[in-house]
């Protein structure tokens, strides 16, 4: 047994349909280790459960199931906002989003989050970055902007398989460099309170102060 397996032994279930979804996006889609899966979806449920947000911000839903685990979280006044940019993900995503028990507190975008969040006039009290590596600057200051006193920005993907070490062989590609970028400027901002957990390709857990 890996430790990895002992884990997933030790925590919360995900649930039947979480599990079928999971198994769908490995079945159908390019790149499924790209969805959250048990352990972190388990995490981003436990961290709403803490934080609890009114309104969340998701950028890069991919296939739902961090979306959905956000939302199992959220209390029932809550709302989630899931933006995806790729318009030939939505015929997958949308009915999985749809026919969930969460339906009524997530609102599926398919679109630019850069160019569609600043015009819905919200506030967040949470976000959930996952989308285009290259674009994480552009997203984090987005969101800090709609982002509320004391709320929370979870950025995934920000160790990324190593690729941010300098002695990396594959630390040039403009996604890395756009991870690397964007930990630099995290980690000198003043603006907020940063860790990095290295949970799978590792989460940097910013609190804006």
């Amino acid at each position: 047994m890996t430790i990895d397996e002992y884990i997933l032994q030790h925590i919360d279930d995900e649930g039947d349909y979480l599990k079928a979804l999971y198994r769908d996006t490995h079945l159908k889609l390019l790149y499924p280790r790209m969805a959250s899966g048990h352990l972190q979806g388990r995490m981003l449920k436990m961290f709403v459960k803490m934080i609890r947000p009114r309104q969340i911000l998701e950028i890069g839903t991919y296939s739902g199931y961090s979306a959905l685990c956000m939302a199992e979280g959220l209390p029932d006044e809550g709302m989630l906002h899931t933006f995806e940019i790729n318009d030939e993900q939505e015929d997958f995503t949308r009915p999985w989003l749809e026919n969930s028990a969460y339906s009524d507190k997530i609102r599926f975008y398919i679109g630019d989050a850069l160019e569609r969040v600043p015009k819905l006039g919200f506030t967040f009290d949470l976000v959930f970055i996952d989308g285009d590596k290259r674009k994480y600057i552009d997203y984090y200051e987005m969101a800090l902007n709609a982002l509320s006193d004391g709320g929370y920005m979870i950025a995934d993907n920000t160790l990324w398989d190593g690729h941010v070490l300098e002695d990396h062989p594959h630390n040039k590609d403009l996604q890395t460099i756009g991870i690397k970028a964007f930990n630099d400027l995290v980690g000198q901002d003043k603006r907020v309170e940063k860790v990095i957990l290295p949970l799978r390709d590792g989460l940097t857990i910013i609190k804006k102060l």
